[in-house]
């Protein structure tokens, strides 16, 4: 048996809310293209045809990963958790960097939510196993490509 994925609230919700936009309105619009398409006449060489058969090829894969992702979902609401101070899934980290007193915050997410362009770090990434476990003043050394860092936790947050 499989264990279930972690993954916050917000990111069960966007996910969901891309699933009722592909379900309720994409595949209509290609539903609709295809039969325009149709009634074009000789399939064969009907590019329209063959894109929107394409398209709902990408949709229905799309709506299938989306629909698995939700069901094997273990969804965590930070907000309820006991505010331990440990850092544990789903939690906002602010973190010193101990070379450069660098301070960067970090939001620990289910890997589709990760973007670090966002502060969202996947849980499997070597930051965040780093930190699971640890608490505020702890410090901690991350091995990266680039060498080691070494980071003193700022600040746990509950959000």
């Amino acid at each position: 048996m499989s264990s279930k994925t972690p993954m916050t609230v917000a990111g069960a919700a966007a996910l969901q809310k891309e699933l009722d936009e592909l379900t309720r309105v994409t595949r209509r619009k290609i539903v609709d293209a295809i039969s325009e398409a149709r009634a074009h006449g000789d399939l064969k060489e009907n590019a329209e045809y063959h894109a929107a058969k394409e398209q709902q090829s990408f949709v229905e894969t799309r709506i299938q990963e989306i629909e698995g992702k939700l069901s094997n979902a273990q969804i965590i609401d930070i907000a309820k958790m006991p505010h331990t101070g440990r850092i544990i899934f789903g939690v906002t980290v602010q973190l010193i960097n101990l070379d450069t007193d660098e301070t960067i915050r970090y939001h620990i997410v289910g890997e589709d939510e990760a973007n670090i362009k966002i502060g969202k770090i996947s849980v499997n990434s070597p930051l965040a196993r780093a930190l699971i476990g640890k608490e505020q003043g702890d410090t901690v050394d991350v091995t990266t490509p680039g060498g080691v860092l070494s980071y003193e936790v700022d600040e746990v947050l509950y959000l």
